[in-house]
Order: structure tokens, then C-alpha cells, then sequence
């Protein structure tokens, strides 16, 4: 297969498609016959079903982007956000505020939690420094141990605050309650994932190292830092507005990165595109398995998730040796 072979066209008719079930598909009676008939169903589909579409594409997409630019800058085919303790530090950090504040804004929220993730990559980035750098599958697995620290402190400090009923809130990645005014800090990722665009090039060379970076004329520490920053932004607006989703920042990349080489620039629109898609599957499949209850999108996608993932490390493995 030709390292230039893309499936864009393809994936993006696949999003119409599943765009337009997403939107069909729901607890709700939704008729596309009755829509200028009943003006319920107007007020259905822009109150809720367009705002939850919007939301699983824009978390597909950007959650997919986030874990390519790790990927790329850490040089490391095995991470994503939630791998890192960037998700764990994110949920750590908005419950520290709604337990300080409970009256703060989402912006506020986002903000906290963007430090948090920010602070949660840093010591990992310590740690990552004191592992011998041919270990690369050493890296997914310290950083679940890490992410599971954290994710333990933040567990023991809601049960400790009564607060494990709203700290499930961004544990378990879920869209059911999404609906218009409530996903549309959301569209800040989206302006983000454009920024990474534009940015490529600078963020490729910086994947080769310090030294050819600067030689280069690019500023390593610099842009290592604007990589931390856009994927901590991205995490922390997920998390305050849905939650936590795994894997998805590792599952798109690898895929695309097998079929299409790694050029970031590249690849990007496929990683928007295969992400957006695999997430509308897998909440497609939530609410449909157990209808009329919903089976989270964290559970369903952290099942495939598992599956790919243990898929790529075995298969990693058995190619060093």
C-alpha cells in the first residue's frame, strides 16, 4: 500500500453517514417524515441530537489530533492524554475547583484543569527521562501506573468530600447529557486542532530532536511546550464537557500512521476524519446495545481501545525482535 494512500474521501462519507444516524438513533421519538409536521421534533433535533453529534465529532477529532502531536513531539508510538496522566490530572484539578468554588464558571474549570494536565504531564515528563530510551513499550506502562495514581488520590479526596457521584461525571466519558449550551466550549478544540495544522511542520521537526531542531532554526523547548499546552487544553476542555474517553488519542493515530507514513501535516485530516467516525460508531453502539438505556461511550470505546492496543504492543514487540 502506498505510503500516500489516504481513505479521506471514504471517511468522510462514512461521517455523513453516521452523522445522519447519530442524529436519527435515541431515547426520543425523532421522525425526519414528521419534522415540518410535529415542531417537537425541531426542537429535539436542535436542543439535543445536533449539539450530541457536534460534540462526538469535535471529541473524535481533537482527542485524535492531541494524541498524534504526543506521539510526534515525545516520539513515542504508545501514548496518548489519558496514558500520561494528563485526563487523570484534568479530573483531579476540576474537582479541586468545584470543591473550592462550587459557583466557578467553566471557563474557570477549564483553565484549572488545564494547569493540572499541563502540571500532570510535566512529572511524567521527569519520569520519562529516567527510563532507558530504547524501553518504548516501558512508556505506556508506567504511564497507566502513573494515571492510576492519580486517578486513586482524586477517588480517595471525592470519597473523603461525598463527591463520588459528581466525580463519575468525568470519569466515565458520556454524551447523554449533552445538549445545546452545554458542549460549546468544545469548539475551542476545534480552533486548537487548526493551530496544530498550521503548525505542523514545526512540530514534525521538533519529533527529530533538540539538536536538529535547532539547527533547523526551530526552537525545541519552545515548541515542546506549545505541544504540552494545545494537547493540556484539549484534555481539560473534554473532560470538563464529557468526560474521560481512552484510547482514542492512541487507536487513530497508529491506524492512520500504518496506512499513510508519518507526516504529520499529512495526516492530520485522516486523523479528524478516522477519529470522528470511530467515536460516532462506538456511541451509535452504546445507545443501541441496551436500548432504552445507554451504555457510556468510555465503556464501549475503552473495549475496543483495549483490543487495538494490545494489538499494536504485541505487534511492536515481536517487530524489535
Amino acid at each position: 500500500m502506498p505510503k500516500n494512500f489516504t481513505l479521506n474521501p471514504i471517511n468522510f462519507i462514512f461521517l455523513l453517514i453516521l452523522s445522519f444516524i447519530s442524529i436519527t438513533v435515541g431515547v426520543a421519538d425523532f421522525q425526519w417524515t414528521e419534522f415540518f409536521a410535529q415542531p417537537e421534533q425541531m426542537q429535539v433535533l436542535l436542543i439535543s441530537r445536533l449539539p450530541r453529534t457536534a460534540a462526538i465529532v469535535l471529541v473524535g477529532a481533537t482527542l485524535g489530533v492531541a494524541g498524534m502531536v504526543l506521539q510526534i513531539v515525545l516520539k513515542n508510538r504508545f501514548i496518548e492524554p489519558s496514558m500520561i496522566g494528563a485526563s487523570q490530572s484534568a479530573a483531579l484539578g476540576v474537582l479541586l475547583i468545584s470543591l473550592l468554588f462550587p459557583a466557578a464558571s467553566l471557563l474557570l474549570k477549564m483553565s484549572v484543569a488545564t494547569t493540572a494536565a499541563l502540571l500532570g504531564m510535566g512529572i511524567f515528563t521527569v519520569l520519562l527521562q529516567r527510563l532507558p530510551p530504547h524501553q518504548s513499550l516501558m512508556v505506556p506502562l508506567v504511564g497507566i501506573v502513573f494515571g492510576n495514581i492519580i486517578e486513586a488520590i482524586t477517588t480517595f479526596i471525592a470519597y473523603e468530600t461525598d463527591s463520588l457521584q459528581m466525580l463519575s461525571i468525568w470519569f466515565a466519558g458520556d454524551f447523554s447529557a449533552v445538549l445545546a449550551g452545554r458542549y460549546e466550549l468544545l469548539w475551542l478544540t476545534a480552533i486548537l486542532a487548526v493551530i496544530v495544522y498550521i503548525m505542523a511542520d514545526q512540530l514534525s521537526i521538533t519529533g527529530l530532536g533538540r539538536n536538529i531542531s535547532t539547527a533547523l532554526g526551530i526552537n525545541y523547548r519552545q515548541m515542546t511546550w506549545f505541544a504540552l499546552i494545545v494537547v493540556a487544553m484539549i484534555t481539560a476542555v473534554v473532560v470538563v464537557t464529557v468526560g474521560q474517553i481512552p484510547f482514542i488519542g492512541l487507536v487513530v493515530p497508529n491506524i492512520i500512521s500504518r496506512l499513510s507514513g508519518d507526516r504529520l501535516r499529512h495526516n492530520l485530516p485522516s486523523v479528524v476524519l478516522l477519529g470522528a467516525n470511530l467515536v460516532l460508531i462506538c456511541d451509535i453502539i452504546g445507545r443501541v446495545i441496551n436500548a432504552p438505556y445507554e451504555v457510556p461511550i468510555s465503556t464501549v470505546f475503552g473495549i475496543v481501545g483495549t483490543l487495538i492496543f494490545l494489538y499494536l504492543l504485541f505487534k511492536g514487540k515481536a517487530h524489535e525482535k
